[in-house]
């Protein structure tokens, strides 16, 4: 053997044994001594590295060695077919990437130093071309089988088929399957987005990638090809790129549509896109050398911009306005990234994607801050109100309308406001009073107890505009029944309480009584007989006659909402007033002076009296006369 290749030879076997007992320096001599039985030639001085060496004949051989690597990865680069990874590519690049690992100790050596420069050359182009390969590998196996996907994966996508008859006639061939998006109610779907053999590939190049050094620049380019894919699969979900101003400068209905939009492709990206990203980066880096690390990366490059293209939508949202018409639609985003935080923290906990995790939960936080914000708002709305916007009649205010439905329809969430509210209510102190009557003192029923206070001293305040008492009773009655019927048939009095509900009826009928005292008390003044004088009964009965026409002309234009309240308060009026009258009746026309003309004094028989009651509060009571 020539001295060239027996020097070859034994450094073959010196880096054998070098590499096999790197980690225990025992096994290396024990190693070197095998071998030095096996042949003379592997004894420990000539395998030892403080043996002698031909200096001249070892860089000979490193040289001839990367001239044949040279050659064979030239030859691959300069082929047209893509052939990075084949078999022989991978082992050159193997090869070379050992070379440069075991002669950078000696790299200070000038000879040395050029021959890794050279090295260090060859593997940039063959990187440069692996590059190229894995990026055309993703984009090729993408495009095969998104179609397929598309087809098959039936809880993304269906076909529109409600096209106007004016439409139809323009489209033509294929352009009528339309990807529109739909509920989706099965979320354990799994989406291919590559074949198993181009997996393969690219896992063999990744590998080569990442031994080389060069495994941001892999990923990167893995980022770059699947980012396009996720970004077009939301937008066939409908979901538009929208910055926070532009948001902000939506009309309601608009942001309204755009929100349920959201809701739809966020559930389908945590829950579909981004696990089964996940699964492919796991596939594709699986096996390697910092594969983990190589895998979380990618899947950051991939997931991050839609990821984040989401969460600021539900951030524009949480900072956008807190009208209190919003409200609905911002517990919709509350609920649906209350649902999908464990989603964020199941796919993005490693190093690179926790901050979308901790950002996650921060617009999560945020949109809490937001409800609260609409609830005070809703406050405000009450405390503003102006004092002299009084109804006509007496009837059903708007405002009382208005805060009892929105509350209805509030309380439909109740166990999410009650996340809300729970950390964040204020304390018993910072209200004017607490109503000891509430079932429980749950943060939310307290807030709840709190607005309807507001509203209760905001009507009574109005009731004071009215210059008739028993008018302000009417307004009261007409508004404190709304507010017991609204919470009774509601999950409102599952809230408040049986004790808070009769609480409130009980104010309903005191102003009720107020009602007759401020109205007809002082008419059945006029029916108590003190003396069967002729005289005195003829003026009482005068008296009478015009305040009880008076009374009946002003409250024919009051109003009552409710049909079930005004015939009790009819039935209570005539229990008053019938006995009475008829009783004074009876003695007017006993006495005999007022017998023979009673018909010139008698203006109103039984039967006017109650006709004239029936009359009463038929006035159009604000709000429409509406009781919704």
């Amino acid at each position: 053997m020539s001295e060239n290749g027996e020097e070859k030879l034994l450094a073959v076997a010196r880096h054998i044994a070098k590499t096999l007992g790197q980690t225990n320096h025992n096994m290396t001599d024990d190693i070197l001594q095998i071998f030095s039985n096996f042949d003379g030639r592997f004894s420990k001085e000539n395998l030892s590295d403080s043996a002698p060496r031909n200096d001249t004949i070892r860089y000979t051989a490193l040289e001839q060695t990367l001239n044949n690597l040279d050659r064979q990865i030239s030859h691959h680069l300069s082929s047209e077919i893509p052939t990075v990874a084949s078999a022989a590519f991978l082992s050159s690049v193997d090869e070379l990437v050992a070379i440069i690992e075991d002669w950078s100790p000696l790299s200070d050596d000038k000879t040395v130093g050029a021959c890794l420069l050279r090295a260090e050359d060859i593997l940039q182009q063959a990187m440069f071309r692996a590059e190229e390969e894995f990026r055309s590998l993703m984009e090729l196996g993408g495009a095969s089988f998104n179609g397929e996907m598309n087809l098959n994966c039936n809880s993304l996508y269906e076909t529109n088929d409600e096209v106007d008859e004016d439409e139809e006639e323009e489209i033509d061939g294929d352009e009528d399957l339309i990807p529109v998006a739909k509920a989706v109610v099965d979320y354990n779907v799994v989406i291919d987005a590559l074949p198993p053999a181009t997996v393969n590939d690219l896992r063999e190049i990744a590998k080569r990638m990442i031994a080389a050094g060069f495994g941001k620049e892999c990923s990167h380019v893995y980022g770059g090809c699947r980012r396009e894919f996720l970004e077009e699969s939301l937008s066939r979900l409908g979901l538009q790129k929208l910055s926070i101003s532009e948001v902000h400068k939506m009309q309601w209905q608009d942001l309204e549509d755009e929100i349920e939009r959201w809701i739809k492709a966020s559930n389908v990206a945590l829950k579909i896109l981004f696990p089964s990203e996940r699964r492919l980066c796991d596939r594709v880096f699986s096996g390697l050398s910092s594969s983990s690390a190589a895998a979380d990366l990618s899947f950051m490059e991939v997931c991050r911009g839609s990821a984040i293209q989401l969460l600021n939508f539900s951030d524009a949202v949480a900072i956008g306005s807190r009208s209190p018409e919003r409200l609905f639609r911002v517990l919709d985003v509350f609920e649906t990234m209350r649902d999908l935080i464990p989603e964020f923290e199941s796919l993005f906990s490693d190093q690179y994607c926790s901050f979308l995790v901790n950002e996650a939960i921060t617009n999560w936080k945020r949109l809490g801050e937001a409800i609260r914000g609409t609830f005070m708002e809703l406050e405000n709305l009450i405390s503003r109100d102006p004092v002299k916007a009084v109804v006509p009649g007496g009837g059903l205010h708007p405002i009382t309308r208005y805060v009892m439905n929105y509350l209805r329809a509030a309380c439909r969430s109740s166990k999410t406001l009650e996340l809300v509210f729970k950390d964040n209510a204020l304390s018993l102190k910072d209200y004017h009073k607490h109503d000891e009557s509430l079932q429980s003192n749950s943060s939310f029923s307290v807030q709840i107890s709190w607005i309807m206070d507001l509203l209760e001293r905001n009507l009574e305040a109005k009731s004071r505009i009215y210059k008739d008492p028993a008018l302000c009773s009417v307004f009261m009655m007409n508004n404190g029944r709304y507010i017991v019927q609204k919470t009774k048939d509601s999950e409102l009095g599952t809230l408040m309480g049986d004790d808070w509900i009769r609480k409130h009826s009980t104010k309903v009928r005191q102003c009720h009584t107020n009602y007759q005292r401020s109205s007809w008390n002082k008419l059945l003044g006029f029916l108590k007989v003190e003396t069967l004088a002729a005289k005195p009964m003829k003026e009482k009965l005068k008296m009478f006659n015009l305040h009880f026409e008076e009374i009946c002309r002003v409250q024919s234009q009051w109003f009552v909402f409710d049909e079930q309240l005004k015939e009790e308060i009819r039935i209570s009026i005539e229990k008053l007033l019938l006995p009475a009258y008829g009783s004074f009746i009876g003695r007017f026309q006993i006495l005999p002076e007022l017998a023979k003309n009673s018909d010139k004094y008698i203006k109103f028989g039984m039967e006017d009296i109650e006709a004239r009651l029936n009359n009463l509060f038929q006035g159009s009571g604000g709000s429409n006369g509406s009781r919704k």
